[in-house]
């Protein structure tokens, strides 16, 4: 038998809005500093291949150490949030940051970078589990699609901050100073959150004496899990797409300019950010209507495919098709803090870090495995069928979705 005190239980009195607001920042800044580390090595990529030698296999290998670590950790980690709490693990996540930062500023060569892309993938794993389990336990039920549209946003703002951060101060100074000055950022997170740390409790999940083996890991017979870890490794195959290749595919396309290129991915990561601010609203507005979470999530990523399918199409012309890719991330956006909703509903009573965790693995997965497919697509030159596979993508994530909502219903 399992039990955990606060999951999905609602509070006998209401919370302030100020202590919900605390625990929404703290979690929420703990999730820009990991999409930050996403980025920690590839926004340097053209110094490191000038500087040690490297070929492009050479640092694409990199991102996907990290993602594998990253994927593979993720859904163990969560078996560990449910079992010691979450905050001690999210301290020790970015403390993996901060000695990922610091091996970076000493690098020497290649060896060097694979044990930064290590670091930070096994840093990486643990913040889904941890962080929904936090806000699942110390946020009011009526403020979670907030709590989850500010998460989400975060996330963005930690992706458009980090080549910004980087590539500025390499530019300034030298990498390895930026690499020192990532590390003082880590640790200005640590100490702001280890100050607030009465905000990050949790309560873990007891396991009794009398409970039959293997107990903790009955979650994974639940259809509904992997409906889930499927949705998620779909959509985000879409999201690498536009991530790797979108700026390729412009300028072979309609000769648009690496700047103006480069332009659209922080646009599209911006209008993202935009559509999970107005995505929190439509979730809660939700809940109180009783509309179903995995209806708005099929709304939301069926208008981004046809976006996408309509940009593959070459219709709209260079400006154009910019515009549209920008108004894809708002579309999908606005899904996301249902999407969250959706697994919310999903997760049985005291399994909160081992589900997310193994949900959430799918997101590595996907952005491990989706260059691999469409690079190939890429190095065929076919540009407009990239597009039009990453669309298809987003519609068959659709039917996952879909098929959350009938075994949560």
């Amino acid at each position: 038998m399992i039990s955990a005190a606060l999951d999905s239980a609602a509070p006998a009195n209401p919370i302030p809005l100020k202590q919900d607001a605390a625990v929404i920042g703290l979690v929420g800044l703990a999730h820009g500093t990991s999409h930050f580390s996403h980025l920690l090595l590839a926004p340097l990529f053209p110094v490191f291949m000038r500087d040690f030698g490297l070929s492009y296999s050479d640092v694409g290998l990199l991102m996907s150490i990290f993602f594998v670590i990253s994927g593979s950790g993720q859904a163990m980690a969560g078996f560990v949030v449910d079992r010691i709490g979450a905050r001690p693990v999210l301290f020790a996540a970015i403390s993996c940051f901060l000695l990922a930062a610091l091996a970076a500023s000493q690098a020497t060569g290649y060896l060097g970078l694979v044990l930064v892309a290590a670091l930070a993938g096994l840093g990486n794993a643990p913040f889904h589990p941890a962080d929904f389990t936090i806000l699942n336990q110390r946020v009011s039920p009526q403020r979670l699609g907030h709590a989850f549209s500010a998460h989400g946003l975060t996330g963005n703002l930690g992706w458009a901050l980090a080549p910004a951060f980087l590539v500025g101060i390499s530019a300034l100074a030298d990498w390895r100073v930026a690499y020192y000055g990532a590390a003082l950022l880590y640790v200005g997170v640590l100490v702001l959150l280890f100050w607030q740390r009465d905000k990050l409790r949790t309560e873990v999940v007891v396991r009794h004496a009398d409970a039959p083996r293997g107990s903790e890991l009955a979650y994974l017979k639940l259809p509904v899990v992997w409906w889930c870890f499927t949705f998620f490794l779909l959509s985000t195959m879409t999201l690498a797409v536009v991530q790797s290749f979108a700026p390729s595919i412009l300028k072979n396309l309609h000769g648009v300019s690496v700047e103006a290129a480069t332009l659209t991915i922080s646009a599209y990561m911006l209008c993202g950010a935009l559509g999970m601010l107005v995505g929190g609203f439509v979730a809660a507005y939700g809940q109180g209507h009783r509309w179903s979470s995995d209806r708005v999530v099929a709304i939301s990523m069926s208008s981004g495919a046809a976006l996408l399918l309509l940009c593959a199409t070459g219709w709209l012309g260079s400006v154009g098709t910019m515009v549209a890719l920008a108004a894809t991330g708002f579309a999908v956006g606005v899904g996301g803090p249902s999407r969250d909703m959706m697994i919310k509903k999903a997760t049985p009573r005291g399994a909160t870090g081992r589900v997310y965790g193994t949900v959430y693995s799918g997101l590595d997965v996907g952005f491990a495995i989706s260059p691999l497919v469409f690079g190939l697509f890429m190095d065929r030159g076919w540009y407009a069928l990239t597009l039009a596979g990453a669309a298809l993508v987003l519609f068959i994530s659709v039917y996952a979705a879909v098929g959350v909502g009938r075994r949560t219903a």
